[in-house]
């Protein structure tokens, strides 16, 4: 009789320890990966959504690319905000990350900005153009370029197009390829460059008056919060999205972010 009082009373010990340490996992923040910029802001205001339905949330910031999707799919990270869904998809084949999207959440039209000229077509023969090294922004911005009328690439070129794919180049545009975070500081030894509006803010640029000229607002680069695949069917997720796809999100990027687009809402 003592035994078997013993035992269902060391049950009930492990069952209570067990719910109070499920509890204090609940309290711990979630940690979400932004760049600097524009995802960072926007983020700080959805920790203030997600706090009134009792979502904690940590913003931790990075300055590159790479590094929030391993951090993410490395566990470090809860989710991320920062990538549109073109380059979460080469990520995920290249690299094998287990990560998937969760939910829309902004598009920025890639601005293409120079120190030299204030028309794209006054670029001379010739001129050095600075574009992102990744894959799908690189292919990107050579999308752009040819929906400007600077280039033609080849058919079927489509989003991983590369300038080894530029089959028409009047004025002999000599691509630089860089990284992305370091095209805005690199404009004073490029004739032009495009660049990423985070990384535009983050260097002083207003896309609004400094870009000459912009990618159509209709682009399939919606940016996206990415988690790993064994948490999107988490209460947390969902409560996540809709705090970033609230209407106080959305009139906060209107007021502050002229020209940004809100298809995932």
């Amino acid at each position: 009789m003592n035994k078997r009082f013993l035992l269902q009373s060391t049950l009930a010990l492990a069952l209570a320890v067990g719910f109070q340490t499920g509890a204090l996992a609940q309290d711990k923040p979630l940690k979400i990966g932004v760049t600097a910029g524009p995802h960072a802001q926007i983020f700080e205001q959805v920790k203030k959504v997600a706090e009134k339905d009792g979502l904690k949330l940590q913003i931790v910031e990075f300055s590159d690319y790479v590094q929030p999707n391993a951090a993410l799919a490395s566990g470090d990270l809860d989710a991320n905000s920062y990538q549109h869904k073109p380059y979460l998809d080469a990520q995920v084949k290249d690299r094998g990350y287990k990560l998937v999207s969760a939910g829309y959440t902004v598009n920025f039209p890639i601005g293409l900005y120079s120190k030299k000229v204030k028309k794209l077509e006054d670029l001379k023969e010739g001129a050095k153009f600075g574009i992102p090294n990744d894959p799908t922004n690189g292919g990107r911005v050579l999308l752009v370029l040819q929906d400007k009328g600077l280039i033609k690439l080849k058919e079927g070129a489509g989003l991983k197009a590369t300038p080894l794919d530029v089959v028409s180049n009047p004025k002999k545009l000599k691509f630089v390829e860089l990284d992305a975070a370091q095209l805005a500081r690199s404009l004073d030894d490029l004739d032009a460059a495009a660049v990423n509006t985070n990384f535009a803010l983050s260097a002083g640029l207003n896309p609004a008056k400094d870009a000459i000229a912009q990618e159509s607002a209709k682009s399939p680069y919606v940016n996206l919060i990415a988690v790993r695949e064994a948490d999107k069917d988490k209460p947390w997720v969902a409560k996540l999205v809709k705090a970033y796809q609230s209407e106080e999100i959305r009139q906060y990027i209107q007021t502050e972010f002229t020209g940004a687009v809100l298809p995932g809402f």
